[in-house]
């Protein structure tokens, strides 16, 4: 598991600067700016979840069973809470509205709040030891 998520951190990094750099360079003249600072959002919080994975692949604090679980907690919630962002954002970019995807971003955003959650009570279980 080790191994998933450091490609995962090392993937969603990836594409996190491959998103801002578009963003900021070939979607500043397109998108309006609220639209631009909701897609900035997107990458800003795929970023955090990327270093947390990262961070959690090298830490001898918690088991297996708990990085496999965070591990999927990560990736869907990035996919549905980023991913709906870009999608939402974009919108005058594509011409697609989204907007009946819109439920998605907050379920996304409780599975990162989840992935959290689930490593701080592993570590307060920790102390009980």
């Amino acid at each position: 598991m080790q191994r998933n998520l450091l490609i995962l951190g090392c993937v969603l990094g990836m594409l996190a600067v491959i998103l801002g750099a578009f963003g900021a360079h070939g979607l500043k003249e397109v998108l309006s700016e609220e639209s631009l600072t909701s897609y900035e959002t997107g990458v800003r919080y795929q970023f955090y979840h990327a270093f947390l994975a990262l961070i959690v692949a090298n830490s001898s604090f918690f088991t297996s069973k708990t990085k496999n679980i965070v591990f999927y907690l990560i990736l869907v919630g990035v996919i549905l809470f980023s991913g709906s962002i870009y999608l939402l954002s974009t919108y005058a970019l594509t011409g697609v509205s989204f907007k009946s995807i819109a439920f998605i971003t907050p379920v996304g955003g409780l599975l990162l709040i989840l992935a959290w959650l689930l490593l701080f009570v592993n570590l307060l279980r920790m102390n009980k030891k």
